[in-house]
């Protein structure tokens, strides 16, 4: 079967790579154009492109997937089947409907429950204890098509949105691989989505940040690793802005307010809103590198019975 593979960033790159290795033929790569990174703002190839380079597949960033260039590429590459992993770009009717088979897109969650743009932290920051991979016949909907198959993956209490991105990227290309194998066979039971039971996944943003200890300790642990590796949760320390890469919710009892430093004994414990406590594990001062609570501390004199994040 000629393939051409739509996508991006890294959660991309092991569809990508199970293709590579499979029996089909990948006769194009479509990805974001490259952008300027780092302090120097270098141009920076994505890591789809990376990975196509190497490979020796032919690469196409266009601007817009709707002037008609676009779609004039897809034409000459004579494919019979479009994949779509994280690509970035919402895809017109005539490029779905352009080849044999059309667009099948991988999710990183259980359809239709997160659609959108971040599911995999959404899932995390809204104390799901599963999510997942589902295989999709894209429409003009967003992630609004039929869905195909689907894997599931138990999220685990302090698992934060980086270990969860790495395990549905492998788990992806899984479930790419049996999609194009039924596929092939026939086997494909296409089912409809229940749009009543759907939630949208927005986009993270810096203005999600900021930790409200008026919630219950579940939810602001999950906050937590919810917006880890990025863009990270922060709280605000005697006027000056902290940020907290991880945490874990304690059993212990404790007496206090929320917001309120109970423990600073070589750890930080603060009260949430329900009367439990989280303990904060990793913290940044800002140009600082992020580190243990003990060892932060050490540097900078936190009172107990300070209100933090107000």
């Amino acid at each position: 079967m000629r393939i051409i593979f739509m996508g991006t960033p890294e959660f991309s790159v092991p569809c990508l790579e199970a293709l590579i290795n499979s029996e089909d033929e990948i006769v194009g790569v479509f990805t974001q154009p490259d952008k300027p990174k780092g302090r120097g703002y270098e141009l920076t190839p994505p890591p789809v492109k990376v990975c196509a380079v190497e490979n020796n597949i032919p690469v196409f960033q266009p601007v817009s997937m709707r002037d008609g260039v676009a779609l004039e590429i897809i034409k000459s590459l004579n494919a019979d089947l479009i994949i779509v992993v994280a690509f970035g770009k919402i895809l017109p009717k005539e490029i779905l409907e352009s080849v044999k088979y059309g667009c099948i897109n991988i999710h990183a969650s259980l359809l239709p429950k997160l659609r959108g743009a971040a599911p995999i932290q959404w899932s995390i920051i809204n104390g799901e204890n599963v999510t997942g991979v589902t295989s999709m016949q894209m429409d003009v909907g967003l992630d609004t098509g039929d869905m195909l198959l689907k894997k599931s993956v138990e999220i685990t209490e302090n698992m934060n949105a980086g270990e969860l991105h790495d395990i549905l990227s492998v788990l992806g290309a899984e479930v790419l691989i049996d999609t194009i194998k039924e596929l092939k066979n026939n086997n494909l039971n296409p089912q409809k989505q229940d749009d009543s039971i759907s939630n949208y996944a927005s986009m993270l943003s810096k203005d999600l940040c900021p930790i409200d200890f008026s919630k219950s300790a579940q939810d602001v642990h999950n906050k937590i690793r919810g917006l880890s590796p990025w863009p990270i949760a922060t709280t605000t320390i005697s006027g000056k802005k902290f940020k907290i890469h991880s945490s874990q919710v304690l059993t212990e009892k404790f007496n206090g307010t929320y917001g309120e430093i109970v423990d600073n004994n070589n750890r930080l414990v603060c009260m949430c809103g329900d009367g439990k406590a989280i303990e904060i594990l990793e913290i940044q001062a800002e140009g600082k590198r992020k580190t243990d609570a003990a060892s932060f501390l050490r540097g900078h004199k936190i009172d107990k019975g300070v209100i933090i994040g107000g």
